[in-house]
């Protein structure tokens, strides 16, 4: 598949770049990408949810009453669930919900996700570039010179360029990534992915190993 390269001013250039095939323009793998977005949701959640059961409520643990003779159930701590302020019934403990996933699986995720994103005709190919100093006036600029002010932008450079990243940082919308950094939800949760030209080269080198 071959791309116009822009300019941060939204022209087009004399410029093109061929995206590779096997990375651009596979079959994509629904389930590979499920297991991945899966994986990626789950390291993100904290586990440290935690209720208090009877063992955690603070009170006293002598016999509240005698056992026989009152005609209701027997009760021998006010720490016990059925009573109010009690301890709760196998409520939710502190766990670790991450699980393991073979490379090769993320790897046909990825691509999955970026064969989806060609195939829509929503990515950007821009001539690389920096700024002088952090802007963010500078960088909505960019976006409005492609109508992108008010969609999720996923946007990717081989490595952190800090006035670049510090410009997007303060954008709810927007996302800086490094090639390296790249996965699976990101990109499908982004309307539009914008790659500099050097990007695709090094996602090339990047899933050729």
């Amino acid at each position: 598949m071959e791309l116009a390269v822009y300019n941060i001013n939204g022209e087009k250039t004399d410029r093109t770049v061929e995206l590779s095939d096997s990375i651009f323009g596979i079959e994509p793998n629904d389930h590979a990408i499920y297991l991945d977005v899966k994986l990626i949701m789950a390291n993100r959640r904290q586990g440290t949810h935690m209720s208090k059961e009877r063992g955690f409520v603070a009170g006293s643990t002598r016999k509240i009453k005698r056992q026989k003779g009152t005609g209701t159930a027997r009760a021998g701590s006010i720490k016990s669930p059925v009573f109010r302020g009690g301890g709760r019934v196998f409520g939710p403990r502190p766990r670790d919900y991450s699980f393991k996933l073979n490379k090769k699986v993320k790897r046909l995720a990825r691509k999955s996700a970026l064969s989806y994103k060609a195939s829509t005709e929503n990515i950007t190919v821009l001539e690389d570039f920096n700024f002088d100093a952090p802007r963010t006036k500078e960088f909505l600029k960019l976006l409005k010179s492609f109508e992108l002010t008010d969609k999720k932008v996923l946007f990717v450079m081989p490595e952190t360029v800090e006035n670049v990243y510090l410009s997007t940082r303060n954008l709810k919308k927007v996302k800086y990534l490094n090639s390296n950094n790249l996965n699976t939800y990101d990109v499908l949760n982004a309307n539009r992915l914008i790659l500099v030209e050097s990007t695709i080269k090094d996602l090339d080198e990047l899933f050729s190993n």
